[in-house]
């Protein structure tokens, strides 16, 4: 191998200028919107996406078409960007379909021929932010586990932001579908996770409009499922940073026997390995978000890493923020249970730790345990 070569195989980790700006202006943003109390209001009621904030980070930001080729009305960004704005979604757990939409409906329709009429145009309405859509599949299934049925009928469970897309995409048997909203039968869900609700979609006579045969459909979710499931590590560093952060912020004011808690050598040795997580947290997160911007055929190995191991690091770090909050952390008024409910639910989020070992184990020619 060449040292050129090398430098080419060598992932990047580090966050550019551009990357760096572009976080100061997401975290800008959502202050005034994603504050404890409008986030349970809005969890607690019908409609828990802020519209007003999914409008000035999709549409008048332009996050909404990172990916999205500027040629088609995007930003002509790369996964790099995309890693930077869901770890700060996940640092605010803002209510926005980002991860859903903007990364794994768009990155689908990516991989069909965007230049014809019907995928060209329902991208340029993505990637303006004021249209969503969703993937009709489980939130669950994970890109290489995902299964689909045989036509456009029946029932799917557990979509994820269904209820709230304009746009659904069904993939089956037969090809991919481009399905109105407002045609299919939607069925609120009640979630773990109340600020990403799940629905059921019933599909029965409905229409759509063909986008793609069975093959190409196919190999377009998996790749919609790969780029959000390792887009999904970047937002579980978000909550795991945001846990960790605030955990020794309160450990260093609440006092106990007239010191502070966090002068204790014992909660000294769990904050330091919590740390240590999640600093391998984020190298995996940004392994996996260089690996889908370069188009590496490591790509599935770095984002069944990083899925693996960040899934388990937000738990972590979350139900460490609960427990040294203390009674405090255990209430409804603090923010720690949102953030404990978002990595829960994300843990089983297209495909489980034990799903990407095993394809860990599969991709490197071993044997899963």
């Amino acid at each position: 191998m060449t040292a050129e070569t090398a430098a080419e195989a060598t992932p990047d980790l580090l966050y550019s200028e551009a990357e760096d700006d572009l976080r100061s202006a997401v975290r800008s943003l959502p202050a005034d919107r994603t504050d404890t109390p409008s986030v349970l209001s809005r969890a607690e009621s019908a409609t828990p996406y802020d519209s007003g904030l999914w409008r000035a980070l999709g549409a008048e930001m332009g996050l909404a078409g990172l990916l999205v080729p500027e040629k088609l009305g995007g930003q002509g960004a790369s996964h790099r960007e995309a890693a930077v704005a869901l770890e700060e979604i996940g640092r605010t757990v803002a209510p926005v379909p980002y991860l859903t939409s903007s990364v794994i409906a768009t990155e689908t329709l990516l991989a069909l021929n965007a230049e014809s009429g019907e995928v060209g145009s329902l991208l340029r309405e993505l990637a303006s932010g004021h249209r969503t859509a969703a993937l009709v599949v489980p939130f669950s299934a994970g890109p290489h586990s995902v299964r689909l049925p045989d036509t456009l009928a029946g029932t799917v469970s557990a979509v994820a932001d269904a209820a709230t897309a304009d746009v659904l995409l069904v993939p089956t048997g037969q090809g991919l579908y481009a399905v109105d909203a407002t045609g299919a039968t939607l069925t609120p869900l009640t979630p773990l996770d109340l600020t990403r609700p799940l629905a059921a979609v019933g599909l029965d006579a409905v229409s759509g409009t063909l986008l793609a045969d069975a093959a190409t459909a196919l190999a377009a979710v998996r790749r919609g499922l790969l780029a959000g499931a390792g887009l999904l590590a970047s937002e579980q560093l978000g909550v795991a940073e945001w846990c960790l952060t605030e955990t020794v912020a309160y450990t260093r004011e609440r006092k106990q026997f007239n010191r502070p808690v966090g002068s204790f050598q014992a909660l000294k040795h769990r904050m330091a390995q919590l740390w240590l997580e999640v600093v391998s947290a984020r190298a995996a997160a940004r392994n996996a978000a260089d690996a889908l911007a370069t188009g590496s055929p490591e790509a599935p190995l770095a984002v069944a890493v990083a899925q693996a191991y960040c899934s388990g690091v937000a738990v972590r770090a979350a139900e460490e923020c609960v427990q040294l909050h203390g009674g405090i952390g255990m209430t409804w008024e603090h923010p720690a249970h949102l953030y404990l409910k978002r990595a829960k639910s994300a843990q089983i989020a297209l495909g489980s730790a034990g799903e990407h070992r095993a394809s860990i184990a599969a991709l490197a020619g071993l044997q899963a345990p």
